[in-house]
């Protein structure tokens, strides 16, 4: 199965935070560059919502989730002569924003950019930016991109490592614009930059096991069903469990969109689409963060390796994992196998799943790959010629700084971090 197929990666939430205390940037020049922004995101012609943060005066907070672009112009523009503008509150604003994504990733699983306008300098202690830097850590396993554009004429800044520690950790950037006339090109920079977090968060999906307890509690348990309710499992589709064979392993449901599980099916599903432990995983038909007990997924873990031990036996013992074997052995012409003494076996799998059809299909006699790599390994070393010898022409590398972030540019016309325009 798919572990991302739940993913709906044509969903997207973009929330802007204004942590603006200063007039460096006037409202008419903000809702300019955000409207240019909004524009250039619908030409990708994803689902999109948009979100605002911020303070107003007197410390209050003020959010206005998951709604369309003009409700988003039409508030900053209503609040902007409220909004806070004696102190900044940068962290207070960024634990807001985290524990809104962690709410709603327990029903849904969607992509969320994060754009936070900033003019003043953060001074919260270390402690204070350890605990949110924690945070950040596993909200970026929730496909969360932040980016932080810091509106100023000033070069540094006290608080910038803090800064550009928050943005890496999710693959976002940490912009400076020093001209307001310039925020347009800051801003739809950051368009074509978050088209890459599909290929980042693979590399982001890192859950460390002391965060077990976080995620135990994010996740919700399956519920009972009520008489009204499917009993068809959404995962086997039948009504008793092709795996125990039993009416005793009684449906449960998902408490968000009341898909039926098999108990034993669910810890099957669980397991191989984890998002990091074995018994937590996103409901297959609404993607809600589930549960299952942890005791329970241990036992079909280990019914589940003893079966493979079993079909591994079965099929003639020990076999050499493909990772292990070196790519000249894997020959697609026949004639040429049959030369090499290659003994094709018989091997059966399921196409579809653990549920699918058993078809029949060819593989290599292990012990004649061994062989006959072993002999190929030899004659490759007698072919090897001194690299030295070969004295290949020099070629000068190009390497250019990006004007917009700062990132190095090799070879390429596009920067790799904020994608703005390099110069020739």
């Amino acid at each position: 199965m798919d572990n991302n197929r739940n993913i709906s990666t044509n969903t997207e939430e973009i929330i802007f935070y204004l942590d603006i205390t200063t007039d460096f940037i006037k409202k008419k020049t903000l809702l300019k560059a955000i409207d240019s922004f909004i524009e250039e995101k619908s030409e990708l012609k994803k689902k999109v919502t948009y979100s605002l943060v911020l303070f107003q005066q007197g410390k209050d907070l003020f959010t206005l989730y998951d709604k369309n672009a003009e409700k988003l112009i039409n508030t900053i523009n209503e609040l902007w002569d409220e909004k806070d503008e004696e102190q900044s509150y940068f962290e207070n604003g960024l634990y807001e924003i985290l524990a809104h994504i962690f709410k709603i990733s327990r029903k849904e699983s969607k992509l969320y950019q994060v754009i936070i306008f900033s003019d003043s300098v953060s001074n919260l202690s270390d402690e204070y930016h350890t605990a949110l830097y924690n945070l950040i850590l596993k909200a970026k396993n929730f496909s969360t991109k932040i980016n932080i554009i810091r509106l100023g004429e000033e070069k540094f800044y006290e608080d910038d490592v803090k800064l550009k520690v928050i943005t890496s950790e999710t693959f976002g950037a940490t912009l400076y614009c020093n001209d307001r006339k310039n925020l347009n090109t800051y801003l739809n920079s950051l368009v074509k930059a978050q088209e890459n977090i599909n290929i980042l968060e693979t590399e982001a999906n890192r859950i460390l096991e002391e965060d077990y307890t976080f995620y135990e509690k994010l996740a919700t348990d399956l519920i009972s069903i009520s008489p009204e309710d499917e009993t068809i499992c959404v995962i086997c589709e039948e009504e008793i469990c092709p795996i125990c064979e039993t009416y005793s392993d009684e449906v449960h449901k998902c408490y968000n969109c009341n898909a039926p599980f098999h108990s034993c099916c669910a810890a099957e599903y669980s397991i191989t689409n984890k998002i990091g432990f074995p018994n937590i995983f996103r409901c297959p038909r609404c993607g809600a963060l589930l549960k299952l007990d942890k005791d329970f997924v241990e036992i079909i873990m280990k019914e589940m390796a003893e079966e493979s031990q079993a079909e591994t036996e079965e099929s003639g013992g020990y076999r050499i994992p493909e990772e292990y074997i070196p790519e000249e052995v894997f020959l697609e012409d026949e004639h040429e196998m049959k030369s090499r003494n290659f003994t094709p076996l018989k091997k059966k799998v399921k196409v579809g799943g653990f549920f699918g059809t058993e078809i029949d299909i060819s593989s290599i006699n292990s012990s004649s790959i061994q062989e006959n790599s072993t002999e190929m390994i030899q004659n490759k070393e007698q072919e090897e010629i001194s690299i030295s010898s070969l004295k290949p022409p020099r070629t000068k590398i190009s390497l250019k700084l990006c004007p917009i972030c700062g990132a190095t540019v090799k070879e390429s016309l596009y920067c790799p971090v904020c994608g703005s325009k390099i110069e020739k």
